[in-house]
């Protein structure tokens, strides 16, 4: 990968291990709060790549714009995404969120600006 790209993937890991315990975003709002909007994809790259980073990330928190469990493939079992979602109080069902909106953490509202 390019030295831009491993730049994008450790800003977007920056904003990841900022995500509160039992609150959830998705590869949008990172790409929006990283000044990359159309960007999602790339954030989901960064996820997947994440399992290979030094330090911890908690990608099991960055789901699609709808809540969905779109990268619990890349964990280690299809399961293992809803499992760290539930140990920590949030719901799952048909690898959805319910209570989604409650849930969403968005990194725009909740983190000071980007310089």
């Amino acid at each position: 990968m390019g030295e831009s790209t491993d730049s994008f993937f450790h800003k977007v890991y920056k904003v990841a291990r900022l995500i509160p315990y039992g609150r959830v975003t998705s590869y949008g709002a990172i790409a929006a709060y990283l000044g990359a909007k159309g960007s999602a994809r790339m954030v989901g790259w960064a996820m997947n790549a994440s399992f290979t980073a030094k330090e911890d990330i908690p990608a099991h928190r960055v789901v699609n714009r709808n809540g969905m469990l779109t990268g619990k493939n890349h964990f280690g079992s299809p399961l293992l995404m809803q499992q760290l979602l539930e140990s920590e109080g949030v719901e799952v069902v048909d690898d959805k969120i319910i209570n989604f909106e409650k849930c969403f953490w968005d990194p725009v509202k909740e983190l000071p600006a980007q310089e």
